[in-house]
């Protein structure tokens, strides 16, 4: 018995660390889903570097509570499976709204992101941000603008000095 009590502990631990050292975390209710669907889910996270566990409720409230992330228990119910993801704060969240809407049965319930728990708004509105390649992008243009706008004035001025000088 007390070596069934210890594993319990060792996965409730294990939950917890994961909720601690990701960047962002997911909870979803998976119930629907046919085999083929979740192994083309698993595939996309996995690709993206995201964990993906089904974990009993019972551990992963004990667990909430021993990362003080209560306010997460509210959504534990049913059957949940949380995306755990370590680098890419956006990427958990983006992967599964996209999946959730080609498949309805999908049910995002809520999250965590950088220790805050947050609502199903946020984690959609989070997932409507760009990766953080797009973000890189969107940065440099805003930056060059300015430089290229330059450029093309110094161009155009040049073009009708030499238009002068022509006439």
């Amino acid at each position: 018995m007390s070596n069934v009590l210890e594993q319990k502990k060792q996965i409730v631990q294990e939950i917890a660390d994961k909720f601690k050292e990701s960047q962002s975390s997911v909870v979803v209710d998976y119930r629907g889903l046919d085999v083929a669907q979740v192994t083309e889910l698993r595939k996309q996270l996995r690709e993206e570097g995201i964990e993906f566990h089904v974990y009993k409720n019972t551990m992963t409230r004990r667990a909430v509570e021993t990362a003080e992330l209560d306010g997460l228990n509210d959504v534990l119910t049913g059957p949940n499976a949380i995306a755990f993801g370590k680098d890419d704060v956006v990427a958990p969240a983006r992967i599964l709204n996209n999946f959730a809407k080609e498949n309805e049965e999908l049910e995002i319930k809520g999250g965590v992101i950088e220790g805050e728990v947050v609502t199903l708004e946020q984690i959609k509105e989070l997932a409507d941000l760009p990766n953080y390649e797009g973000m890189v992008s969107m940065l440099l243009s805003v930056l060059q603008a300015p430089i290229r706008n330059l450029a093309y004035a110094v161009k155009s001025v040049a073009d009708k000095e030499e238009e002068e000088q022509g006439a």
